[in-house]
């Protein structure tokens, strides 16, 4: 047969025991000639493949075969298989839809600019120019200042300017650093740090660089230590090697300072010298000196930043070259004379402003008026007064100028604009600047303004002027108007739309392209294709005037600086590059162009495109318009679930209330979606100037998204809409029928698995196990070890408080007896509800009750500061559990009887209450002895999670069982000392507290938990103290310890707090194993001795108090991962520690002596194979004998004592513990020797939630969620209506409430799959959680319907 080259062969069979085998793949031979390449020959020999690609002879030994096959097979899967994220294979696949726009017209051809005609007499350089007007015309304007005081403004001539640059270049290359080692070189980089409002400084100090030949970057003034952006310019400075800052003597003087003088280091920037360029800071520079003015050529003329849509700053590199084509070409275009005046709002560091501002006004010798941004504050008008004042020709502004002026302009009626032959809009392309140049047109036509004088511009950092409207004299041509589909646009297809709806883009031509340039429009995708006609696309420049790289970034300058634009054939559509320009849009007809918005601020939601002014200008229209300011809203999008979602983020005014911005929010939400059909994940409110805002008072967009990622926005009203938004959800999951019997069960395989059962080991006979009943071993040991100490009780100071020894415990148990047959008249069989404090009463009373053949019901005491919620709970189980009488101390006796008492429950319909502090002298006559193991021997009640109280039977047999299984597990006899820190209530608490000291006669020493609130340390100092080997513990006693001694582990180890003997320490629990929790307290308290493999966890239930627990010998807890997507699916899949949505599972201890498990499918009840998930199934002599419940519901959960197998064996009877769970069998062995099967807990059945068809489980969603925000102290899921509820403990200010609702929504989305429905925020403490730290979701669900939280907020998700 042919050998197929490349990768035809079939994959090697995997042999990991993560996944059951594929299918054998069988490769059909092609019935084809396929080119091979002829082996060569290797001596004599064929060559042969070994694993790594080395030629070995083929001459070899089966075994070296053997090898090389196994070579070539991998013995795992590659770890990149592990890191595939299959979010893909769970989506439906969306079919294209074809009814959807597509482009139709032929490829756009290149637009060419005019020809550029060089001038006469131009200058050969920009510093040429200022050469020699500060020769010529060295009294003529050049800058004038106007200030927002009212100061006269200052102008700085051009004979001034020729010699302060001539200054400030001597300064920088003489006189800083020594004559042998001047700090600065021709070439380097400095920056420039100019306000504002001071723009002759800065005019200075820049051509002063150029004249020195050093390279200025200009930059924002920091203001404080943490500006918006100012990290990320500083990292701009680092990688442009700045070590020199010029700056202004004012300036320099509000610049943050620390306390020895010097400026502050900002956050982020390279170690900087500052200078001071004031003329009179600097000494005339020497007669003899005189700078080299070359003609421009291809060094770096200047670098200015450009902030990308993340928030990095990059420097674009402008040639000396470039700079003086630009400036050409704008004096061509804009038709520039001699001495014009020229009014400049702009910012005149970068883009536009610089442009004209600084660039091409020294090439013309204009008059330049600035007018400062902090002037316009004050009055919007300055800049039409300085118009009208200086007669100027030309004034470069923004809409957003042309709008203040419209706002203010009422009361001037003096005002003239007929000099004015050019208004340069500077953002002019931006869909949205046409009704500000509409409106403004509308007004000032009256006061002499031409309608052919707006002149709206394009440009970018990158390709600087892009287009250009010529203002043309006389003409009253009128501009290009389009009016496009916005759905159309959102497929980047032009579709013209005339129909005076909203959902319609009216854009305004841009010019033609400038002289000596041409201009392309290629697709956004990474090749370079030119588009259609009919296409929106990135409109690309190819000039002498563009930028020429990001400084420093060569891989992202070919990108942007060298695209050569392809035809659909795939040839070259031109020889020249081009440079990327950040703008869409298209060339329409007569070669206009029109921009229709940027790349960055392109948000891709679902396949389309929309910009994000767009939608900030819907939000902007709607109703009522004044609710949020023009220029207060950002627009992004985040990531969440494999799509951006749209986010809008609004100042809301200082006087709006509640209702109203509701009212205004729903609206945009109807307004976005009707006009853009696309859904807003998101909509938050902020109180009115919170927001970062841009030197220039813009909001600072990307600072504003991190913020809002963060969770550190503070919004005070918050909109999520991810119902609507969100539509890549994976597929519901439809459950499958299951397979019969037959075709599965062969003996102990089930579908080719081992089938998963284990057991413990034997429970053999021991030598007081003559003794059935514990009332038999406690006489038997009062006889034998009358003196041996059985209980210690440690008090909240940590000493010992009181003790009972064999002797004294028979003792006052015969007196209790004695009293409940004299007081309370009771017969055998009685039920006597036993209500005390953690304590030696409690197992005195017990004792009691055995000895006088009542049944003990143990039952915690109500709480004195919270009787109205506490006492309830007490009454129902006496009521429940048909207690004939109530005995307990003085003090709860009185409690009992208080008027608080009697308003939470009717005081006449209790039982009688005895109090057990007095008890009578003599004891009793006669002691019960009872006959049959089958009989009871107490009633275990407690309330689980889900809010069920259950009370289950144990027989004497299983109350013995299980002591004895304990004690073989744990290895205890009468030397031994065990550390008690349990509630003694119910299930194994109870056992350990009151049952197995007598039992197997160890001491045990009781802590009550309660006292560790006052003391935390308590029980490590008690473990500490009596040098325990062995102690007991719940979650909340380790999560106490955890959280309040983990910062004073070092003090409590000078204190003398040693753990280093204890060699088991149990976690009593019914729940999943809390690994998170567990290993940081061992590694809290690793300092202190605590050995890491001590703490473990037991597992017990309602049907079995104690299935796993720990114990003294046989191998340590394992733990494995499991994916988290498969387990909803009720599928186990083991996957590598650290590869996504994987799951640690903790084993729950080794399976107790005389314990059997299986695990079974709780629907069908058949058996189940082995590491598969199932039902946690029992059969054990220790299992408890059934509910005890009175309204006859035993057949409803008769099925839970049991339970048989479906097929298989049919015949033996198990308990359902109602728990998930797996068996795996490990390559440990245990003490028989034999392989070692782990238990792993999932969760509980009635716990977990049914959401898409799939199984989920509260604490994994908690688990993200809690991890999501520092604020979250706690949290719990439940379900209400098929919605998901998710409430939060907020530990931190209520300003942050709110920023948690996106967080939430968020992480549930990402990593569950789950839309949120509804977010409550309550303060900490208010999850309510039961003495083992189980949280009581179904009491909070209660809680919540009946809106009893008081929460802090509720966000419901639309």
């Amino acid at each position: 047969s042919l050998q197929l080259n490349g990768n035809s062969h079939p994959a090697p069979p995997d042999i990991t025991s993560y996944t059951s085998d594929p299918p054998p793949v069988t490769v059909e031979h092609l019935q084809v000639a396929m080119p091979t390449k002829p082996s060569p020959k290797y001596g004599n020999a064929e060559l042969m493949e070994t694993g790594d690609g080395v030629p070995v002879s083929s001459r070899v030994s089966a075994k070296i075969q053997q090898l090389v096959n196994t070579l070539k097979k991998p013995k795992r899967r590659p770890l990149r298989e592990f890191f595939v994220d299959d979010f893909e294979e769970l989506l439906e696949v969306q079919q294209p839809d074809p009814s959807l726009p597509r482009p139709e017209g032929a490829e756009s051809a290149i637009a060419q600019g005019e020809e550029l005609c060089r001038f006469k007499n131009c200058p050969a350089s920009v510093e040429a120019a200022l050469q020699r007007w500060g020769a010529i015309a060295p009294k003529a304007p050049c800058l004038t200042i106007t200030h927002a005081n009212t100061k006269q403004p200052y102008t700085l001539t051009y004979g001034k300017l020729w010699s302060r640059s001539m200054k400030v270049a001597y300064y920088i290359l003489h006189k800083l650093g020594t004559k042998q080692e001047p700090i600065i070189h021709p070439g380097d980089r400095v920056a420039l740090v100019y306000p504002n409002n001071d723009p002759a400084a800065f005019v200075v100090a820049f051509y002063g660089c150029l004249l020195a030949e050093v390279v200025p970057v200009p930059i924002e003034v920091p203001l404080t230590k943490k500006d918006a952006g100012s990290q990320q310019i500083g990292f701009l400075l680092g990688s442009c090697g700045v070590a020199v800052a010029l700056t202004s003597d004012a300036c320099h003087k509000g610049l943050p300072k620390s306390l020895s003088g010097d400026i502050m280091q900002f956050k982020g920037w390279p170690k900087l010298l500052w200078v001071v360029t004031d003329s009179k800071h600097l000494s005339k520079s020497p007669r003899e000196w005189y700078p080299l003015i070359k003609d421009a050529n291809n060094d770096t003329a200047y670098i200015e930043y450009k902030t990308c849509k993340d928030g990095s700053v990059l420097g674009v590199t402008v040639t000396r070259m470039s700079m003086l084509t630009h400036c050409q070409t704008l004096t061509h275009t804009c038709g520039y004379k001699e001495a014009e005046t020229l009014v400049n709002v702009l910012d005149f560091k970068k883009d536009v402003g610089l442009w004209h501002g600084i660039h091409m006004s020294v090439l013309n010798m204009l008059h330049v008026v600035s007018v400062p941004y902090a002037l316009m504050k004050v009055n919007p008008l300055s800049w039409i007064q300085k118009v009208c004042q200086y007669k100027a020709k030309v004034a470069c502004v923004k809409s957003r100028d042309l709008h203040w002026a419209l706002v203010a302009h009422r009361d001037q009626s003096d005002l003239n604009l007929s000099s004015l032959r050019m208004l340069l809009v500077a953002d002019g392309a931006n869909p949205w600047s046409i009704s500000s140049c509409d409106a403004f047109l509308n007004v000032f036509q009256s006061m002499g303004l031409r309608s052919e004088v707006i002149c709206p511009c394009a440009s970018s950092p990158e390709a600087l002027t892009v287009a250009v409207r010529r203002p043309i004299e006389g003409s009253s041509k009128v501009a290009g108007r389009g009016l496009l589909g916005m759905t159309g646009l959102s497929h980047g297809v032009i579709r013209v739309d005339t129909g005076e709806k909203l959902s319609v883009l009216t854009l305004q031509d841009s010019g033609s392209p400038m002289p000596g340039a041409l201009v392309c429009v290629v697709k956004l995708e990474s090749v370079p294709l030119l588009c259609k006609t009919d296409e929106i696309g990135e409109i690309c420049v190819s000039s002498i005037a563009t930028g020429t790289s990001y400084y420093g970034l060569t891989g992202m300058t070919k990108n942007t600086f060298e695209v050569c634009p392809m035809s659909d054939s795939g040839a070259s559509a031109s020889e020249c590059v081009f440079v990327r320009s950040g703008l869409l849009g298209f060339v329409g007809p007569g070669g206009a162009i029109f921009v229709t918005g940027k790349m960055d601020g392109l948000i891709q939601v679902g396949g389309r495109r929309h910009n994000a002014d767009d939608i900030v200008a819907t939000a902007l229209a709607v109703e009522p318009m004044k609710f949020v300011y023009r220029g207060r809203i950002a627009v992004f999008s985040i990531t969440v679930l494999h799509d951006e979602r749209v986010v809008v983020v609004a100042e809301q005014r200082p006087d709006s209330k509640e209702e109203e911005s509701f009212q205004w929010m729903s609206r945009v939400l109807q307004a976005i979606d009707g006009i853009h059909q696309v859904g807003v994940y998101c909509l938050a409110l902020v109180p009115s100037n919170t927001l970062p805002k841009t030197p220039l008072g813009g909001i600072h967009l990307s600072e504003t998204k991190q913020l809002f990622q963060e969770g550190a926005l503070h919004p005070c009203n918050v909109l999520m809409c991810p119902h609507s938004c969100v539509t890549n959800l994976p597929k519901p999951r439809q459950k499958q029928p299951e397979v019969g019997p037959a075709s599965v069960m062969v003996g102990n395989l089930v579908a080719g698995k081992r089938m998963a059962q284990a057991s413990g080991r034997d429970l053999s006979q021991e030598d007081n196990d003559q003794f059935l009943f514990l009332s038999e071993v406690l006489q038997w040991r009062a006889q034998t070890t009358p003196d041996h100490i059985l209980y210690t009780l440690i008090n909240s100071r940590g000493v010992v408080g009181s003790s009972l020894t064999c002797l004294q415990l028979h003792k006052r148990a015969e007196k209790i007896s004695a009293m409940l047959f004299e007081r309370a008249q009771l017969q055998n069989g009685d039920h006597v509800a036993l209500v005390y404090p953690p304590g030696l009463d409690l197992i005195a009373a017990f004792y009691g009750c055995l000895y006088a053949g009542c049944i003990p019901i143990t039952v915690r005491p109500p709480h004195p500061q919270n009787i109205s919620t506490t006492l309830p709970t007490v009454k129902m189980i006496v009521e429940v559990s048909r207690s004939v009488c109530v005995m307990t101390t003085q003090g709860i006796c009185k409690l009992l009887r208080s008027k608080e008492a009697s308003t939470a429950v009717d005081l006449r319909s209790w039982p009688p209450v005895l109090d057990t502090d007095d008890l009578p002298k003599r004891r009793s006559p006669l002691l019960f002895k009872p006959c049959d193991p089958e009989s009871l021997a107490y009633l275990d009640f407690s309330v689980s999670t889900t809010g069920m109280l259950a009370g289950v039977k144990m027989s004497q047999s299983a109350t013995s069982a299980l002591c004895r299984s304990i004690k073989l597990q744990c290895e205890l006899y009468p030397s031994r000392e065990v550390a008690v820190c349990l509630d003694p209530y119910c299930g194994l608490g109870f056992v350990v507290w009151c049952l197995c000291s007598v039992y197997a006669g160890h001491q045990s020493v009781l802590i009550p938990p309660a006292e560790l609130e006052v003391n935390p340390a308590l029980w490590l100092v008690s473990v500490s103290q009596l040098r325990v080997r062995d102690t007991f513990c719940s979650y909340s006693v380790l999560e106490l310890c955890t959280k309040t001694l983990g910062s004073v582990t070092d003090s409590l180890k000078a204190r003398g707090l040693d753990l280093s003997r204890v060699r088991t320490c149990v976690v009593v629990a019914e729940e999943r194993p809390r690994i998170a929790l567990t290993q940081s307290f061992s590694k809290l308290f690793k300092d202190v001795g605590l050995h890491p493999r001590a703490v473990s966890t037991a597992f017990g239930c309602r049907v079995n108090l104690a299935v796993c627990l720990q114990g003294t010998s046989g191998p340590d807890p394992t733990t494995v991962y499991v994916d988290m997507r498969a387990l909803r699916h009720d599928r186990l899949r083991l996957v590598e520690r650290g590869s996504p949505h994987s799951l640690p599972l903790m084993e729950s201890g080794k399976i107790l002596p005389g314990v059997r498990i299986i695990i079974a499918n709780p629907e069908t009840k058949g058996p189940i194979g082995d590491s598969h998930l199932g039902e946690i199934w029992v059969h054990s002599s220790q299992n408890a004998s059934g509910y005890f419940s009175v309204f006859g519901e035993e057949n409803v959960h008769s099925d839970h004592f049991n339970a048989r197998l479906s097929f298989g064996d049919t015949q033996t009877v198990w308990a359902r513990t109602g728990y998930l769970g797996f068996l795996r069998r490990t390559e440990l062995t245990d003490a028989s020797g034999e392989r070692h099967d782990a238990l792993y807990v999932v969760g509980a059945l009635d716990e977990a939630m049914e959401l898409r068809g799939m199984r989920y489980h509260p604490i994994d969603i908690e688990t993200s969620i809690i991890r999501t925000h520092k604020s979250i102290t706690e949290c719990a899921v439940f379900t209400w209506t098929k919605l998901l509820v998710v409430v939060v403990e907020l530990d931190g200010s209520e300003q942050e409430a709110l920023d948690l609702v996106p967080m939430v929504t968020n992480v549930v989305l990402e990593e569950h799959y789950l839309i949120v429905g509804v977010v409550v925020v309550v303060d900490t403490g208010v999850i309510p959680i039961n003495s083992r730290g189980e949280k009581q979701r179904m009491h909070l669900r209660d809680g919540f319907l009946a809106d009893q939280l008081d929460p802090i907020y509720v966000a419901y998700n639309m």
